[in-house]
């Protein structure tokens, strides 16, 4: 399982270790830490059956490490599982190689049925995302890359360009670019219009 937030992986591990079927062979907390512990254990023996990922991580987003990974690993089934829900991101996750699509906040029973059925080599996602997957994309939205994304993402959190810039470790130019470049695809006059466009898409605040 990928993600950095430490509390979601303990509560992950307690979980997955009353299920018998199922064997945790390690955590990551970032894409660099997810690739050498699954170089590592392929090393070892195979890859894993199953990769959680993580959309949103420190040193880059999960889509783009899903498609890398996968690249090398096309045997791997990945479930993305993330606390962003809008449509635009699950289609992207699926479309990267993505078999699932479970949100953080999803029951036991949910997510353990996402696993088994990626074991399986199927896939799929909730009822929610099925009606977002539904809903007709918004102008603009489908040609924003992973790192606009992730900009939209830290302006709807009310981040400056000078904080977006320290987040994403690039310059402040860069980052006020970047603010600029999803402004215009969306069609947005303004980092307000762009956050509550956000809002309104599922793009929730990262926790």
């Amino acid at each position: 399982m990928v993600d950095d937030h430490p509390f979601v992986r303990l509560g992950l591990r307690s979980f997955f270790e009353l299920v018998d079927e199922v064997d945790l062979l390690g955590e990551a907390a970032s894409v660099a830490e997810a690739e050498r512990l699954i170089a590592d254990i392929a090393g070892r023996d195979r890859p894993p059956d199953v990769v959680l990922m993580d959309i949103l991580l420190p040193d880059g987003d999960g889509i783009t490490a899903t498609a890398g990974l996968l690249g090398r690993y096309p045997g791997i089934a990945v479930v993305a599982l993330t606390s962003v829900s809008d449509g635009n991101r699950v289609r992207s996750a699926l479309q990267a190689g993505a078999v699932g699509y479970v949100l953080k906040d999803a029951g036991p029973d949910e997510l353990l049925a996402a696993v088994r059925a990626a074991a399986r080599g199927e896939g799929g996602v909730g009822a929610s995302l099925a009606l977002k997957l539904a809903e007709p994309r918004p102008p603009g939205a489908s040609s924003l890359t992973a790192r606009e994304w992730e900009v939209l993402a830290l302006v709807s959190e009310g981040r400056s360009n000078r904080e977006v810039a320290e987040e994403l470790v690039v310059s402040e130019r860069t980052a006020r670019t970047h603010v600029s470049k999803v402004l215009q695809k969306l069609g947005l006059r303004s980092r307000t219009q762009a956050a509550l466009w956000a809002r309104r898409e599922g793009l929730a605040p990262r926790e």
